[in-house]
């Protein structure tokens, strides 16, 4: 996760005294963000722009995700909408991802690329069908982690639920995904229950011989 700094440990981690940090705040070459008590901080895409560690051109990315491999006409679907969207609006992208996985599931490939991609500050703009295609919780967190790093999430359908229905979807979420957890759970079970069975016939062997 994105690091914020106070003034004198930003001073440190970039090599530069807090005064020479102050002088280019006033001199405009600095921007301290601020937390919403007032306090000021920088974070570690200030160490990529001040150090020009920061990438030289920042890719707009479409990412695009269904559940299941079942899904895949809806994935082709959703891209397509993607598509249409952004020659409507006249959006120039750099990369397109497709993945097939859970919205709860975090161990993405592709999605913990992007989020690495995003921490090094390499994504402008980051652009996706609905909210849930990103990920099914936690949006906020990321939106925030994003923007932290100067990267713009278009979210194409605005779709705004009623608090019951979301509720509805995140408890139907919930249940999807521990009923596929206990699913793999019970194949591991009869594996266990099969390899304990052998055991126990060895054991018995070896009482017999003794």
């Amino acid at each position: 996760m994105n690091s914020n700094y106070r003034i004198n440990e930003f001073a440190k981690r970039v090599g530069r005294s807090v005064q020479t940090v102050r002088r280019w705040e006033k001199e405009g070459k600095l921007t301290a963000k601020r937390l919403p008590s007032g306090h000021r901080y920088f974070d570690e895409s200030d160490v990529r722009a001040l150090l020009g560690v920061a990438p030289e051109k920042k890719d707009i990315v479409v990412y695009c995700r269904v559940s299941n491999a079942g899904q895949k006409d809806d994935l082709a679907s959703q891209v397509r909408a993607m598509e249409e969207y952004c020659r409507g609006a006249g959006v120039p992208v750099d990369v397109w991802m497709q993945e097939v996985g859970g919205g709860m599931n975090f161990k993405r490939k592709h999605f913990l690329h992007l989020v690495d991609r995003i921490q090094r500050g390499e994504v402008q703009k980051l652009l996706i069908a609905h909210k849930d295609r990103l990920m099914r919780f936690g949006f906020d967190l990321f939106s925030h982690i994003a923007t932290e790093n100067g990267c713009e999430i278009v979210v194409m359908n605005q779709v705004s639920h009623s608090p019951q229905q979301e509720m509805v979807e995140d408890l139907m979420a919930i249940v999807h995904t521990f009923s596929c957890r206990l699913y793999g759970m019970r194949k591991y079970k009869k594996q266990i229950q099969e390899d304990f069975v052998e055991y126990k016939i060895s054991a018995v062997k070896d009482e017999q011989l003794q």
